[in-house]
């Protein structure tokens, strides 16, 4: 091995206490060994004090032989990267905490004359104008992140310095010279563009091919701007010809274009072989076999080999079959543009832009294919549309549930009418009993769909997840069942956080059973809580997740896993992977929109065969707990109590108009109608006219709820108000309005919830 990988003895390499204080430590241990048996202690003592001595002494071995294991470590790791900078083109070299150079490659020695032994701070005195500020300030980054890079002036050059830590006290610096200076050496044309679109330093295979050196972009390119992966005409020396473009490198300042023309007649003194372009290149037949693939090409689609296939079996068309636009191309029946096309590889979704050309090679008509990964633009792309997708489901999931609440408050209105009517003893009681328990179970349903459009009523409450799932354990228990194994596993630090506690169950219950049926056979399920502070913004799934503190909720299974083209559908309403009647496919859109309507988020894995992890990451609560009045909860009876007063009641669905009316009345309320807002304030414009209480829906053709409340509350400002609406609080809109002396009832509402309601309003 070169002589890289001998070392002096490096102070920072020494792990172990001096000879001095070990010799004083060995001593010490011998006086204690030997003390009682020169009489200098109780015989008593004999046993004990010899094997306090002995263990000084092992402790004083182990100390000798930890730190020669970690100087021998140390030397070993910084000897393998000497050896392998050795192969760097670029100045690299190994140096300790103080600047003491262990290591150097032979162009770090001819550019700096970093020998070993020498300063690094004085090896770089030449180059650097204030070396001790920036090596500090790069070594401080490298010992907090483990690696830092900052671009210097050297030599009047742009360069890239790189360090990283390699050990505890050992640094590797690596001095990369700028990306113009080493298109200087490349054979292929290569522009440097800066902010003006002027073309700053262009390399001499460029300046070979376009004559003199070009003043700006529009100089050079026929199109105003290149277009990036695609057929470009440039203006040569010898006239108009096509190029493929490829960016080789971008910054603030400015980027680097690489010109890839796609004839035949290569520029004298050419040498780049198709091999080496670097841009994916592929030479195609009109039928579609790929007669040639550059290295880029090869590395793009995943195979070492392409020559001889199809390349109708490596990808697949977005809109309509490959060869037949290899044929419109080849014919010139098409004007040039680009598709996107998809690869059919295993390990990984990815998206190629293809630019073809047509040339004749030899008489043979062949097509250029110029390939650009598009997989970042796709996956944005349908970031996008899933976005859409999802906002238009629950916008319809919220309208329908709005209907359906109309819907049911009318029938089981009616259905609680007839119960006052009916005793238990009375044939038609079971029929009323079974219709209003089937109300009901439509309502819990109607209630999924709102959770899913985010518009179902929150009472959020600041919450230990560790007391909230300690009370649900027992119930997920017996959801689970006697095969399966429920285990818990908690932060024990676990901060708090503000949400609503009934639904933050419904989430926990669903995501166990929907790992309960992925176990058919039985299994174990896991629930675990930690706090995370994400520091950087964690991108995935569509989702970006800010910076900041929170409590993360993973429920893991065994069972048998969610393919990965099903992955990111099973948040969508209605789909499930289960059996026909085995479920509704709304149990997990439901949870998503729980967790997001409390500012969270959801996220899933999975692997076929091995299980599914869900992920809930909820924000920390950053202030403390308030003391919350507890409003002690009404009973809900058969039979609400009695009440009088004057109740206008504004509703512009009849049936609900009609059972309200008749429940109120039946209480001992005046109850005055009115099927919309316009009409309610010409029934106040009478100023004899005495009014209690207003009954109104929220959301009505022409004015809403709120806006002729406060028309009319002008007036009557004494008047109490009861909002109810098939949505919920969020029907008010983005700014809910501060209405003194209003309550809120949800649809669908019993007879005894509006009764009551309006009874608390008055007393």
């Amino acid at each position: 091995m070169s002589d890289t990988v001998e070392f002096f003895s490096d102070p920072s390499l020494v792990h172990t206490p001096s000879a001095s204080r070990l010799w004083s430590l060995v001593a010490v241990a011998l006086l204690i060994s030997i003390a009682p048996m020169v009489g200098l202690l109780p015989p008593d003592w004999t046993m004990g004090m010899m094997v306090a001595g002995t263990s000084l002494l092992i402790v004083a071995l182990c100390v000798v032989i930890k730190g020669q294991v970690d100087v021998r470590h140390a030397q070993q790791t910084t000897a393998v990267m000497a050896a392998f900078a050795e192969q760097d083109e670029s100045p690299f070299l190994i140096a300790n905490a103080y600047g003491d150079i262990l290591a150097s490659n032979a162009p770090a020695r001819e550019q700096f004359g970093a020998a070993k032994g020498a300063s690094l701070e004085n090896c770089l005195g030449s180059t650097f104008s204030t070396p001790q500020v920036i090596l500090l300030r790069l070594q401080s980054q490298a010992r907090s992140f483990g690696r830092a890079r900052e671009d210097c002036v050297i030599r009047g050059n742009t360069s890239s310095v790189t360090v990283f830590q390699l050990a505890s006290d050992i640094f590797c610096w690596r001095f990369q010279q700028s990306e113009q200076e080493s298109w200087q050496s490349l054979n292929l044309p290569v522009l440097t563009i800066g902010c003006a679109d002027d073309v700053v330093c262009p390399n001499p295979a460029a300046k070979k091919l376009l004559g003199l050196r070009p003043g700006r972009v529009r100089d050079v390119f026929s199109d105003a701007d290149p277009r990036v992966g695609a057929s470009n005409i440039i203006k040569s020396q010898d006239g108009m010809i096509p190029v493929a473009v490829t960016e080789l490198s971008r910054s603030s300042k400015e980027r680097s274009l690489g010109l890839v023309p796609l004839i035949e007649t290569p520029a004298p003194g050419a040498s780049t072989s198709f091999a080496d372009l670097p841009v994916p290149v592929l030479t195609l037949s009109p039928a579609g076999t790929i007669l040639n693939a550059n290295r880029l090409a090869n590395k793009l689609l995943g195979n070492e080999s392409l020559e001889g296939t199809n390349i109708a079996d490596i990808m697949r068309g977005m809109g309509h079959p490959i060869l037949d636009w290899l044929a419109r191309t080849a014919a010139q029946e098409d004007a040039q543009r680009s598709e996107f096309l998809q690869l059919t590889r295993k390990d990984k979704e990815v998206f190629v832009q293809v630019t073809l050309s047509r040339v004749v090679v030899d008489g043979k008509i062949c097509l250029i294919a110029v390939l650009n990964d598009a997989t970042e633009l796709k996956t944005l792309e349908a970031q996008f549309v899933q976005g859409q997708k999802m906002q238009a489901v629950g916008q319809l999931a919220g309208g329908v549930a709005h209907d359906f609440n109309n819907l049911l408050t009318a029938i089981s209105g009616h259905c609680d009418l007839l119960l006052l009517r009916h005793d238990q003893n009375d044939p038609d009681y079971g029929d009323l009993v079974q219709i209003n328990q089937n109300a009901n179970r439509a309502a819990a349903l109607v209630s999924q769909l709102l959770a899913f459009s985010r518009k179902q009523t929150l009472r959020p409450e600041v919450l230990d997840l560790r007391d909230t799932i300690s009370d649900l354990i027992h119930l997920l228990n017996r959801l689970v069942g006697e095969k399966v194994l429920l285990t818990l596993s908690h932060d024990p630090v676990l901060k708090p956080v503000r949400a609503d506690k009934r639904q933050l169950e419904q989430v926990l219950m669903n995501l166990v059973v929907n790992a309960r049926d992925a176990m058919p056979d039985g299994g174990e399920i896991r629930i675990e809580t930690e706090v995370l502070n994400l520091s950087q913004p964690l991108s995935r799934d569509r989702a970006t997740v800010q910076p900041g503190e929170y409590v993360t909720v993973r429920v893991m299974d065994s069972g048998v896993g969610i393919p990965a083209d099903k992955l990111q559908k099973v948040f969508e309403p209605f789909y499930t992977t289960k059996r026909t009647g085995e479920g509704t496919g709304l149990g997990l859109s439901t949870a998503y929109g729980i967790v997001k309507q409390t500012g969270g988020f959801i996220f899933v894995d999975s692997t076929v065969g091995r299980g599914t992890e869900f992920t809930v990451f909820l924000p920390v609560c950053a202030t403390v707990a308030e003391a919350e009045q507890d409003i002690p909860a009404q009973p809900e009876t058969q039979s609400a109590r009695q009440g009088e007063g004057v109740v206008l009641l504004v509703e512009d669905e009849a049936p609900v108009r009609a059972f309200a009316t008749r429940a109120l009345r039946l209480k001992g309320y005046t109850v005055l109608e009115a099927d919309s807002a316009e009409e309610a304030l010409r029934l106040l414009e009478d100023p004899s006219l005495n009014v209690d209480v207003f009954v109104t829906d929220v959301v009505m053709p022409g004015m809403d709820g709120p806006t002729w409340v406060r028309k009319a509350r002008e007036s009557r400002p004494d008047a109490r108000v009861v909002f109810v609406s098939g949505y919920t609080e969020g029907a008010f809109g983005d700014s809910e309005p501060e209405i003194a002396n209003s309550t809120f009832l949800p649809k669908p509402f019993s007879l005894t919830q509006l009764t009551e309601a309006v009874f608390q309003q008055l007393n």
